[in-house]
């Protein structure tokens, strides 16, 4: 995976707690703006393969919309049954209104 940032979408595109469905060389993300932070997380769900994108953002977490698994949005760890695998999280930087996210992953 490459370590270098990547614009992903504008920061004056992101609705604070609406996560936005992105992808990056293959790698569906969401991007989250939450809290006064923006966070990269993958969309994927660890328990039932879904995209995370469509859950609702609470408190700094992202639950799945099909059984309710949530997890932290700077960890990727489940904090909800029925997922117990955590998901990648990845570096965001922000310069400018730009975005930007690298595939090296956090966690």
């Amino acid at each position: 995976m490459s370590s270098a940032f990547v614009r992903v979408c504008g920061l004056s595109e992101l609705e604070e707690d609406t996560p936005k469905r992105v992808e990056l060389d293959g790698t569906p993300i969401s991007v989250v703006r939450t809290e006064g932070e923006v966070f990269a997380i993958n969309d994927i769900c660890s328990h039932a393969n879904v995209s995370l994108s469509e859950g609702e953002v609470d408190d700094c977490h992202i639950e799945c919309w099909l059984h309710g698994s949530r997890f932290d949005l700077r960890s990727g760890k489940p904090d909800a049954l029925p997922a117990t695998r955590p998901v990648p999280v990845y570096p965001v930087k922000i310069e400018g209104d730009d975005v930007l996210v690298s595939l090296t992953q956090e966690s």
